[in-house]
């Protein structure tokens, strides 16, 4: 008995992949089928459909078709162990983006139920949005990944610590303590400590995030009631000065 071949129409109808998508694949190489007719129409044998069947599973799971075209080329253990190593990173750095999303989400409503006009939640939203624009996609996961590493807990503490610490400085700097008091230098180290674990020591974070503050401290101040005004953070940075001098 002859091995059966499919018509483009046929492969379409029984793997539920669009004629288009069949011919983007034929177009870049992925899945081309072996045999035409005469009359040149495209004819796909068993082989054909084995491997289409190999994309569409690597596919499942994210894995982009350039790096499925690799895998199917090499046809080795340690391509395919490669490709779906970086593909878990990939899901991973997904999930921990997903879950910061969701705890931004759980925040605005409960701002809601705390009698929020919908404007001002979608400000503070809009806010949000802005103080990511600050930071690449790789910093973003980065700081998605500090936050699992730190745990609930931990950030919770921190959190609860960080208006305690901006008011105790921010009366300071309303009386005009020098920077250079022993009170405000352990104020300041305790600051930087604190930033030092939100970056965890990453230069290109803590530059993002300086920049931030330089250009939008008075928006974000006013969105979120920080407390950080212009005016405390020239003092917080020149008390940092004295702290780092040789």
């Amino acid at each position: 008995m002859s091995e059966r071949r499919w018509a483009v129409g046929e492969l379409a109808r029984a793997t539920g992949l669009t004629v288009r998508t069949l011919h983007h694949y034929d177009q870049i190489g992925l899945v081309r089928p072996s045999e035409r007719t005469h009359a040149g129409h495209r004819r796909y044998t068993e082989a054909d459909i084995r491997r289409l069947y190999r994309v569409r599973a690597l596919r499942s799971i994210g894995v982009g078709l350039d790096a499925i075209a690799e895998t199917l080329a090499q046809g080795d253990r340690e391509t395919l162990q490669s490709v779906l190593t970086d593909q878990l990173a990939h899901l991973d750095a997904q999930v921990r983006r997903m879950s910061d999303l969701r705890t931004q989400v759980r925040g605005l409503l409960e701002r809601m139920n705390t009698d929020a006009e919908p404007g001002e939640v979608l400000a503070i939203l809009e806010a949000m949005k802005m103080i990511e624009s600050y930071y690449t996609p790789d910093q973003l996961d980065y700081l998605a990944k500090r936050r699992e590493e730190l745990g609930e807990d931990a950030i919770k503490e921190v959190e609860q610590e960080w208006p305690r610490l901006i008011a105790a400085m921010s009366a300071h700097h309303t009386a005009g303590t020098p920077v250079g008091d022993p009170e405000v230098q352990a104020l300041t180290e305790r600051w930087f400590g604190l930033v030092e674990a939100f970056t965890g020591g990453d230069a290109g974070v803590r530059e993002s995030m300086g920049k931030l503050w330089a250009e939008q401290g008075d928006t974000i101040n006013q969105q979120f009631d920080t407390g950080i005004t212009p005016g405390l953070m020239e003092y917080v940075y020149r008390a940092n000065a004295v702290r780092t001098q040789p």
